[in-house]
């Protein structure tokens, strides 16, 4: 099928999402973004933070004008006045800190990747189906307004027989940052390839055949991996993730009848283009804010919430799982491990 025009985006207004009290279980980068996120755009309260350190907790209160401020994660969580955790720890410590928070009884919304492995995923995904909370995996690419155009037209089979997938996430870091630390799960494939993963994933489902080189990077983490993978249906995924240098990291979805063009960062919010075989070329553009659209999942969890689900439609957990299924795929190929990553938690 051709279409003459776009489908508009579905995304509702995340100021109009019912209020809750978050508590943000981290200090970091993605934690600072995410709130002021929250703020600029949404009516979430962010009401404590929790931190290994008072002192660390009270500075990022102040910060974000958040009223209370815990010194330990235990206490964060305990605290009777938080409605869902925001669990934003580096990747070897999502595991024990969402299980921390479910365990209190609150829902959760826990960074990319959820865990180290599917099995993480899995004991995460099953406490809180024990505990009746909702969980969710902070994708929050799949919630941005360009993605819901890219949906429709998948749904719609604008495409045809989709045939490929490609996806490209590379970007230079050098030592001492986090992501070349091994202690730290560093290396591409939890930081950049997760979207790379996930856009493969979202797109073909889950493969059948997967296959992966990789080369070293600086601080004994991996450097870069390239992906090849096939589904029963014959379609294949080209992925490549690097920290080695900056690439193009751009995306796209080939069909029998047409192809769907995602800008450069195509994880963030921007353009898209649609290539049909026997249709009009059409464009969909949006304000590139960066990560300053983090409220989109925000508000999604809020919603979702407030109407009594236990997880969100947009990103199942049986879809987080998957994910992290391909990367462990891709682990056993190169014969990459996050061992060390492991033992530093103590668990």
């Amino acid at each position: 099928m051709t279409t003459e025009s776009l489908p508009t985006p579905r995304t509702p207004d995340s100021a109009q999402a019912p209020a809750l009290r978050w508590g943000v279980l981290g200090t970091g980068w993605i934690a600072d973004t995410f709130v002021r996120s929250l703020h600029a755009h949404t009516r979430q309260v962010v009401q404590a933070v929790g931190s290994r350190t008072l002192e660390s907790a009270e500075r990022a209160a102040r910060a974000w004008e958040a009223p209370v401020a815990h010194g330990s994660y235990e206490a964060l969580v305990a605290d009777p006045d938080v409605d869902v955790v925001y669990v934003a720890t580096p990747h070897n410590y999502h595991l024990p800190h969402a299980l921390l928070a479910i365990e209190a009884g609150k829902h959760v919304l826990v960074e990319k990747p959820v865990g180290l492995d599917a099995a993480e995923a899995r004991a995460i995904g099953d406490a809180a189906e024990r505990a009746g909370v909702f969980c969710m995996e902070a994708m929050w690419t799949l919630f941005l307004p360009k993605f819901d155009v890219v949906r429709q037209l998948l749904t719609d089979g604008v495409l045809g027989r989709i045939v490929i997938a490609q996806a490209d996430m590379g970007e230079r870091f050098d030592p001492p940052h986090r992501v070349t630390q091994v202690d730290l799960a560093g290396g591409p494939l939890l930081d950049l390839g997760t979207y790379a993963a996930t856009f493969a994933t979202w797109v073909l489902g889950e493969p059948d055949e997967v296959t992966a080189v990789a080369t070293p990077g600086p601080g004994g983490v991996n450097g870069q991996l390239a992906v090849a993978l096939r589904t029963a249906s014959g379609a294949i995924g080209s992925l490549h993730t690097s920290i080695l240098a900056d690439s193009a990291t751009t995306a796209n979805v080939i069909g029998t009848e047409g192809r769907i063009d995602l800008g450069t960062r195509y994880y963030l919010p921007g353009p898209m283009t649609l290539h049909q075989r026997c249709g009009p070329t059409l464009s969909w553009s949006e304000p590139m804010v960066e990560h300053a659209a983090l409220h989109f999942e925000a508000a999604e969890v809020a919603r979702r919430i407030v109407g009594g689900a236990t997880g969100s439609p947009l990103r199942p957990w049986a879809d987080t799982v998957a994910t992290l299924e391909l990367m462990d795929r891709v682990r056993a190929a190169t014969g990459l491990d996050f061992e060390e990553a492991r033992a530093v938690r103590g668990l």
